[in-house]
């Protein structure tokens, strides 16, 4: 039986600016049912009262900014136990440099000892020739998360952090190491903030390569929703399955689980 649940959000409860069918009543659910739960997403974009605010702009009330943990928290915690009062080149948006303030990290363009690069609608060409002029002169090389692509409104999705990984990759020649979910750095975070044990706990998103193989990789039970970047061809692709899939959230009672 399913004591906890730990979701992803994009593809999962939106999709863009677009609210999910079945979000709503799912989370809803989650907060009727007492059950410990918290959403895990690998957007490094916004901090967690962003997404709270997001949600509510969307029409879904009563979760605290408790109930978040993103990749850019995850990552500066990571960075923060390798080294304290480091200095950062960073690629990404608020939710990252306010993670990284927040841990006692200063921005620098002077030899900064991490480089770390996460969705940047503003990601360009200079930025991009710097990430690797500090990476070349012995930066260490970071990355929130490994999604190539976010799911979008209307069906579409856009280039995310991977894309611009996988170029400043190429550029370097060196791989970057990634915080973000499917780490288990990230999965254990998780479990940890609820107090829960892996094993019954149940992950829900919307891709195989991340939230999929991350749970399993940690233990958990996992659902996967076609709401996302996900179809069920893509199942097939993989050495590893889900133990649930369902269209989306809505369909998903934990009672039954």
């Amino acid at each position: 039986m399913v004591k906890s649940v730990i979701s992803d959000m994009d593809g999962v409860i939106y999709r863009g600016k677009q609210l999910i069918p079945g979000a709503n009543e799912f989370i809803q659910r989650l907060l009727s049912s007492k059950l410990p739960f918290l959403f895990l997403t690998n957007n490094a974009e916004q901090t967690p009262l962003d997404l709270k605010l997001k949600l509510e702009a969307l029409g879904i009330h009563g979760l605290t900014e408790e109930n978040f943990i993103t990749s850019a928290m995850a990552t500066a915690m990571f960075l923060h136990s390798q080294k304290e009062r480091a200095t950062v080149f960073i690629i990404g948006g608020g939710g990252l440099i306010n993670e990284l303030y927040n841990v006692g990290f200063s921005i620098s363009e002077s030899k900064p000892d991490y480089v770390v690069v996460a969705k940047s609608s503003s990601f360009n060409f200079d930025q991009m020739k710097k990430a690797v002029r500090f990476i070349d002169g012995g930066a260490k090389f970071i990355g929130t998360n490994p999604d190539m692509i976010d799911p979008v409104e209307g069906g579409g999705s856009e280039p995310a952090a991977g894309t611009i990984l996988a170029a400043i990759s190429a550029a370097t020649g060196k791989t970057p190491y990634i915080v973000g979910k499917p780490n288990a750095l990230m999965m254990t975070l998780a479990t940890r903030k609820l107090g829960v044990h892996p094993e019954d706990t149940l992950m829900i998103g919307d891709r195989m390569d991340t939230d999929i193989v991350g749970g399993i990789e940690a233990g958990m039970k996992t659902a996967l929703v076609l709401s996302g970047v996900s179809d069920t061809e893509m199942i097939r692709q993989f050495p590893y399955k889900p133990d649930y899939v369902f269209n989306h959230v809505g369909e998903i009672d934990f009672t039954l689980l």
